[in-house]
């Protein structure tokens, strides 16, 4: 039998072996070798097929994916959640428990996915067919898919949708050694839904998806983080032990599960406190990874060894013909390796780099905020650091107490990012409420508001006069506001997604920017317009950062590295002078040290880089947050760094 994929056919079922539909003469072959032979599933996004690669000689079954956009409320949407399902696919569907992306293609105007067939049955009909699951069932369960969850967040993907209808038994087991053995046979389905975490992505609102019944609440609210797929299985477990609808096992009145009322047998003690963690509706309360579930299920061993699978390499970045040395002040002698060396035409391999010593500490944790710290500014003189958090409040620091000092409260939404003007007596705040609020540091209190933006103002920069600010967000635009006049002054149009960061030079001629649309941008503020754009990341641009003479400037972005440009006659070098990477983890802030000579990064994994910029090298990791660091800045005289992280702490290091 021959299945017809055309959307309008009236009689898409064909004899075997037919080419061309008999009912409206479409095309029944893919890619001239993968027959669809019937219908197996209905999404939002589309039609899935159970087909054969006729390519073949032994004509495995294999499963197609068709994407219709018609059927869904927000095509351009449907179409990128399509596109990156084949993305996730491509990079996950090397390891064994995770379905193996065939080929990704369109035609007759249609998307194609093509992948693994796996040949089993569900947990949703596995439950159906036999009834309840026992403990030991849910624990086995548990320790095959723990490792894939953690697996596809070191891979910085959250799924999404994990339910039992996306868990399939294999019915026979692939043979292969080591930590994965003949026992693991479930395999999680679906990343249609999966999203990629970089950027203040676990902060932003996203699209609400997944089922509700599984959903975490934060993921219902479109806060989807790592820790929502562990509620989410943890959901799945208790629908096993109990075969009750999750909606049935929470008790809105009361405000909690009440799932061990619906047990038909007893539970181990120590599981079901594990899966009342898992469940926990504040996601603070919840387990952060899937390794800290399957050390506290397995107390007595190890946590088992990921497979060895590589992350995907990105494209490199064609090479310019002009490369020139970025030269701090005062620079240090050089060593004799250095990642400058290699000619410019080799591709280096990829290499995480050791730190070479560990000289500064944290010396202070500041607590206060109720949220995620989004920014931190130190004031010209060092003496007040200011703290903008989700909160929706800015806190005021004194830092010859080592105390707060008084709270900035007016926005509406969460503070994304504050900054000092030079002289110390203003400090901008841009928010989530499409506000920027002025406010008066000798009084303590709201000076006016600025007025502009169209969606949240993610962005806020002083001109070193401090008769200017600028501020981008995520309506995509620049905004120029002159301060002695409390108003707009003009608007710089050019990005093509949201800007996150703004940065004047040292003199502020001009203006960086950096956005979503993986660009880093030149402005001329006399001209009042973009004077060239940088396309040298593979992902989005978070953070932008001057050196304070003008000469070098930093970009970190949320494909894993950190770009130092060189800045020559007042102009940007178009290739980087330094590439600094540091594994898989995504660059949330970038800062230079006032001498220049240090530039540090913030990371996801809650790390935080000390390179030399000079020689590339990396100086020391600073550990100590819990959580995305999502803003780094150094104070004026080079002897404190403070970092603000989503794990609600700003520390102090200092040497």
């Amino acid at each position: 039998m021959s299945y017809c994929l055309n959307p309008q056919c009236q009689n898409p079922q064909n004899p075997e072996g037919t080419l061309y539909c008999l009912a409206c003469g479409a095309k029944l072959l893919l890619r001239e070798r993968y027959r669809p032979m019937k219908p197996i599933g209905r999404g939002g996004f589309g039609r899935t097929f159970l087909a054969v690669d006729e390519d073949k000689p032994s004509h495995p079954p294999c499963v197609i994916k068709q994407f219709l956009p018609q059927h869904t409320g927000d095509p351009k949407k449907a179409a990128e959640l399509f596109q990156q399902e084949a993305v996730r696919l491509d990079e996950l569907g090397k390891h064994p428990q995770i379905p193996e992306l065939l080929a990704h293609f369109e035609q007759d105007n249609n998307q194609y996915l093509v992948q693994e067939f796996i040949d089993g049955s569900n947990l949703a009909a596995e439950s159906i067919k036999r009834g309840p699951f026992n403990s030991n069932q849910i624990k086995q369960i548990l320790n095959e898919l723990l490792p894939v969850l953690q697996f596809i967040h070191e891979h910085k993907v959250i799924h999404r949708d994990i339910k039992p209808e996306n868990i399939i038994r294999r019915n026979s087991p692939p043979q292969v050694t080591g930590w994965m053995n003949n026992t693991n046979q479930l395999v999680l389905v679906d990343f249609g839904a999966a999203k990629v975490i970089t950027g203040t992505s676990l902060m932003q609102p996203g699209t609400i998806i997944g089922s509700p019944e599984y959903v975490a609440p934060e993921q219902v609210r479109g806060h989807a983080i790592f820790a929502s797929d562990i509620y989410s299985l943890g959901v799945t477990c208790i629908y096993l032990l109990t075969q009750v609808s999750p909606f049935d096992l929470f008790d809105v009145m009361k405000d909690k599960w009440v799932w061990r009322d619906y047990l038909s047998q007893p539970i181990n003690s120590v599981l079901a406190r594990i899966i009342d963690r898992m469940l926990a509706t504040n996601p603070q309360m919840r387990y952060q990874s899937a390794a800290e579930v399957m050390k506290e299920l397995n107390p007595q061993q190890e946590t088992p060894v990921l497979p060895n699978i590589p992350a995907p390499t990105p494209s490199p970045t064609p090479i310019q013909p002009t490369i020139s040395t970025y030269t701090p002040p005062q620079p240090q002698a050089k060593p004799k390796t250095s990642s400058m060396t290699a000619p410019p035409h080799i591709v280096q391999p990829t290499v995480i780099p050791q730190p070479k010593r560990s000289t500064w500490k944290c010396v202070l944790t500041l607590t206060g905020h109720f949220d995620s710290v989004n920014t931190v500014a130190f004031s010209p003189n060092g003496e007040i650091l200011a703290s903008g958090s989700r909160d929706k409040t800015i806190e005021i620091w004194d830092m010859k107490k080592s105390k707060r000092w008084f709270t900035l409260t007016g926005h509406g939404d969460s503070v994304q990012a504050v900054a000092f003007s030079q002289d110390g007596e203003m400090l901008a705040s841009g928010s989530r409420d499409q506000t920027i609020e002025i406010w008066d540091m000798k009084k303590g209190k709201r000076w006016f508001t600025l007025l502009g933006h169209s969606d949240w103002v993610d962005t806020v920069a002083f001109s070193p006069d401090s008769q200017m600010l600028a501020s981008g967000g995520r309506d995509k635009t620049i905004e120029i506001w002159n301060l002695r006049k409390a108003r707009r002054w003009f608007t710089l149009n050019g990005h093509d997604d949201r800007v996150y960061s703004v940065t004047f030079n040292q003199n502020g001629e001009f203006l960086a920017s950096g956005g979503r649309d993986q660009t880093i941008k030149i402005w001329s503020l006399e001209k009042g317009k973009e004077l060239f754009s940088i396309k040298g990341h593979s992902d989005w641009v978070r953070s932008l950062s001057f050196s304070q003479d003008g000469k070098g400037l930093a970009s970190g972005s949320r494909d894993g590295t950190i770009k130092l440009w060189q800045v020559y006659g007042g102009e940007l070098i178009s290739t980087p002078v330094q590439n600094l990477k540091y594994g898989m983890s995504d660059v949330l802030s970038v800062t230079f040290s006032p001498n220049g000579k240090i530039v540090a990064g913030g990371y996801r994994n809650g790390n935080i880089n000390l390179w030399d910029a000079l020689t590339g090298e990396l100086l020391e990791t600073l550990n100590g947050h819990k959580s995305d660091v999502f803003s780094v800045m150094f104070s004026q005289d080079g002897k404190s760094l403070a970092s603000g992280s989503n794990d609600k702490t700003i520390k102090i290091w200092q040497q």
